[in-house]
């Protein structure tokens, strides 16, 4: 997965329809989730599109996502966020500001509230998972 400081640097010189294409085929980018792992667990509450979320620990307390929409647009916006928090420790997880991570792409101003209404509760099911994990 490419990270948020390389995803910023392109999306930065990218206009409007180019971004959409973006955050696209960042979702296309994403690894598939197997479709047992779309539960009700998983699934982020308040989104216009169907969104799951899961967690997948690895080694020294790192975690990895797996997530999937559908809806190509609100799935590349998950892969955006996904790619602040892939490989770091649960506790860190669980106390990062993802919100202002992703401020630098200004996607309130850039796609229509009804994209951009369930981005922080992706946020808060992300941060959910890593705190259940890291014990915090």
């Amino acid at each position: 997965m490419r990270t948020l400081a390389d995803i910023h640097e392109e999306y930065d010189f990218l206009d409007a329809d180019e971004r959409y294409r973006l955050l696209i085929d960042l979702g296309r980018s994403l690894p598939p989730m197997p479709e047992a792992l779309k539960t009700d667990a998983t699934l982020v509450r308040g989104c216009s599109a169907s969104v799951w979320v899961y967690p997948v620990p690895g080694d020294a307390g790192t975690l990895t996502f797996l997530a999937d929409s559908n809806a190509a647009i609100t799935k590349g916006i998950i892969a955006l966020v996904l790619a602040t928090v892939q490989g770091r420790p649960a506790a860190e997880v669980a106390d990062m500001d993802i919100a202002g991570a992703l401020e630098p792409f200004d996607l309130r101003n850039q796609l229509s509230s009804n994209r951009t209404q369930g981005v922080p509760n992706m946020i808060s099911l992300i941060k959910q998972h890593a705190g259940r994990i890291s014990g915090n």
